[in-house]
């Protein structure tokens, strides 16, 4: 039996046909920009390894802030970047830290932006990792400890909602993290605080330009043991399912370019709101590529952008947000 060829053309003859029947689309309200605030006056400072993308002092953070909301952008991560760090990351929990401060600026010049808080201590602490570490004296073995970890995060949410985040985004990889740190909202009397959980953290390459810009790099070994093994699938459904039973509301997989398998497996196997963190080292691959003539760069970015919604995200965490938000002005 003969079957008849499949007329594809038909509905590609012309741009308003295409429209017309376009499966995915990306709106500004997908996505969420990062902020990057450091102690100090008068900053603002480009980050080398992130072309447009600045760090800002307390006092020019308005600066982007205004440019964030004009662009219709609806809501921001932020990163702090202390003037002081010590082995328990003392500064991310304090009610006046960077963070803290920060976003109660922001609630009072933009009170509809929404801020996620990213909930970690790796900013904060003298070693550079995400949770509390325990030398044995006598290996000289240093580990980095679960629950100890998960009572300096809970604290640190806490003092988060204080100052006014409207979503806390931990990203710790503590085992446990999302329960611990319900519990502790809920005792605070925040059980309305939704919590964006890094469900699917992979111990990944492309974080280096992240950790020039928050300053964040571990000073010994790796966190590999804590973060994701790049190679696990399977393992990754079992994150974001504890997750889920911890009481996650929202989840994230991170990176993205390499893992669309696992957020299209997400999509698939949880009926929660689902995000992507288009991190700092695709980020800075593209600009370095477009700054030589190599690609297009907005016709990169928006592909990107495109696969990622196919794949299921409902959120794109991306500091091209601005540019997207622009380029969608255009259209």
């Amino acid at each position: 039996m003969a079957f008849p060829v499949v007329r594809g053309r038909r509905l590609r003859s012309s741009e308003a046909m295409r429209n017309l029947v376009r499966e995915t689309t990306v709106s500004v309200h997908d996505l969420i920009y990062p902020v990057f605030v450091c102690e100090g006056s008068g900053i603002k400072q480009e980050i080398p390894s992130m072309p447009g993308v600045f760090r800002f002092s307390l006092d020019r953070l308005h600066e982007e802030i205004e440019e964030v909301t004009e662009l219709g952008l609806q809501a921001v991560l932020l990163f702090g970047i202390p003037g002081h760090k010590d082995e328990l990351g003392s500064e991310a929990y304090g009610s006046h830290s960077i963070v803290q401060e920060a976003t109660r600026r922001i609630k009072k010049l933009r009170p509809d932006l929404l801020v996620v808080a990213d909930t970690c201590l790796c900013e904060y602490t003298s070693h550079g990792h995400c949770g509390v570490v325990h030398v044995d004296e006598k290996s000289g073995r240093a580990d980095v400890v679960n629950d100890a970890s998960l009572e300096l995060l809970v604290k640190t949410a806490v003092s988060q909602a204080e100052a006014g985040a409207d979503i806390i985004a931990p990203s710790n990889m503590m085992d446990g993290f999302v329960h611990a740190i319900r519990s502790g909202l809920d005792a605070a009397g925040f059980e309305n605080i939704p919590i964006m959980s890094y469900a699917v953290k992979y111990s990944s390459a492309f974080y280096g330009p992240f950790r020039d810009a928050a300053d964040s790099a571990p000073q010994f070994g790796d966190r590999k043991t804590y973060q994701m093994d790049p190679a696990n699938f399977r393992e990754a459904l079992r994150e974001a399912e504890s997750d889920v039973r911890e009481g996650a509301d929202m989840l994230m997989v991170k990176p993205g370019f390499a893992y669309l398998d696992v957020l299209k497996a997400l999509r698939e196997n949880f009926d929660l709101p689902v995000a992507v963190y288009n991190v700092s080292g695709e980020y800075s691959m593209i600009k370095a590529a477009a700054a030589n003539g190599w690609i297009d760069e907005k016709a990169v970015v928006m592909e990107l952008m495109i696969a990622f919604k196919r794949a299921g995200a409902d959120m794109i965490l991306t500091y091209f947000a601005k540019d997207v938000a622009r380029w969608l002005k255009e259209s």
